[in-house]
């Protein structure tokens, strides 16, 4: 058979039978071809095929199939599409020619043997280690999840041991080695009250060490350094320190205005967020928050936000329990009033008044409820119990009088604030 340009196959009489089988077949006339197989990447197969019939003129004869599945590159690892190909031709000229074109394109070779017989056997055996790599990997698969069962369950006690040594070493790398008396010697600060502790964590230390001849010892020394500054907090005090240390760290034996800053800093935010509805909801978000704080504790550690709020949760339930005092003081509730007590004004609207739709504006003078005369509005004398009378919604004049108490509020607080200031920073100087 002789290949044509276009890939027509002319043939040259019944006698010349040839045997596709082998690395070099033989026809009835004794003209012997040979073949190369092997599989190429499917995107290539095309220029592969046109490089094939110019290097060698036509006088191959090429056959493809392509693999529907994905195989996986052995350079590379990457899953991709192949083509398997068989390329026929006569002479070792050809041979070399086709074997270079094979590598030009990085099509992966695989021997095939001459006899059917040996092909079979070797498909056969293919199969059986196809069969016994994929047992393999699956009692691989089956180990690797029962060892990783078995981690997931130490992990988290794994992770507090690397933690612990990673803390014990970083800690021993501040000390100082003394090879004479061959012991580690360090310097620190420590308050005066935890002593006895650090003295006892000392002693159990060394007995549960196993340890050497001689035990720790706890010496006090004297120096003109300045000690750096220590707070006992808890977790409600964390968050108001944090508040004070983000203005100045206070120094050594100098007062600390953080148990000030516990009234203070949610009182002010309520003078101005005086809504009593507002802070309900604050009180609340806050209060869940508290009540819920183990279990939100290890949850959205990423969220910067988050990680905010659920720090400052003690001062956010300060802020809305001062706001709901304040909102009740303005008697300001979602912008809304309540007429509680009763209102401790009598406002009367004659014909005229309402024909023309003007509005009452409230004077607090006193005038006896017996009182013959006629006025559009009279005040009993009695305040009303809690906070503003809302009776002062009505009036024409409402945001002059609630601007000027609430101003008038506000100049007693500050003054009062900064006489307090004053007072402790005279305290810190002596």
């Amino acid at each position: 058979a002789i290949s044509r340009p276009g890939g027509v196959m002319e043939d040259m009489g019944e006698d010349r039978d040839i045997e596709l089988g082998g690395q070099m077949t033989t026809t009835a006339s004794g003209m012997k071809l040979g073949f190369i197989t092997g599989v190429v990447p499917r995107e290539r197969m095309v220029a592969f095929e046109r490089m094939l019939w110019r290097v060698c003129r036509g006088n191959v004869f090429l056959r493809q199939a392509e693999i529907p599945e994905l195989i996986e590159d052995p350079l590379t690892g990457e899953k991709v599409h192949k083509t398997v190909f068989v390329v026929f031709f006569q002479g070792e000229q050809l041979k070399n020619r086709v074997q270079k074109i094979c590598e030009g394109f990085r099509a992966n070779i695989y021997p095939c043997p001459e006899n059917p017989h040996e092909r079979r056997e070797l498909a056969m055996g293919v199969m059986t280690r196809l069969e016994d790599l994929t047992v393999v990997l699956s009692q691989t698969q089956d180990h690797r999840q029962r060892v990783l069962a078995a981690t997931s369950r130490n992990l988290r006690t794994w992770q507090i041991k690397v933690k612990k040594i990673k803390a014990i070493y970083h800690t021993m790398n501040m000390f100082n080695n003394d090879v004479a008396r061959k012991c580690l010697i360090a310097e620190c600060w420590a308050p005066v009250s935890e002593l006895d502790r650090i003295q006892l964590a000392l002693r159990k230390g060394s007995e549960a060490s196993g340890g050497g001849t001689v035990s720790s010892v706890l010496n006090r020394m004297i120096t003109r350094e300045q000690p750096p500054t220590h707070h006992k907090l808890n977790k409600f005090t964390q968050g108001f320190q944090n508040i004070v240390d983000a203005y100045g760290v206070a120094t050594y034996r100098e007062i600390n205005p953080m148990p000030f800053v516990l009234i203070t800093f949610p009182f002010l935010f309520a003078v101005m967020f005086g809504d009593a509805g507002h802070g309900i909801l604050v009180t609340a978000f806050a209060l869940w928050m508290v009540l819920k704080e183990r279990s939100l504790k290890d949850k959205w550690r990423n969220q910067e936000v988050w990680t905010i709020f659920f720090g400052g949760r003690y001062i956010i339930l300060l802020m809305g329990l001062f706001s709901i005092y304040a909102g009740l003081i303005y008697n300001d509730v979602f912008s809304k009033s309540l007429n509680i007590f009763g209102s401790s004004w009598r406002v009367r609207f004659d014909d005229k008044t309402l024909g023309k739709g003007e509005a009452v504006t409230l004077e607090p003078t006193p005038y006896p409820y017996n009182d013959t005369r006629t006025y559009q509005q009279m005040y009993s004398g009695t305040p009303y119990p809690i906070g503003m009378d809302p009776i002062w919604q009505l009036s024409e004049n409402k945001i002059t009088f609630t601007n000027s108490i609430k101003m008038k509020f506000a100049i007693i607080i500050g003054i009062i604030q900064m006489s307090f200031g004053v007072f402790l920073s005279l305290w810190n100087h002596l």
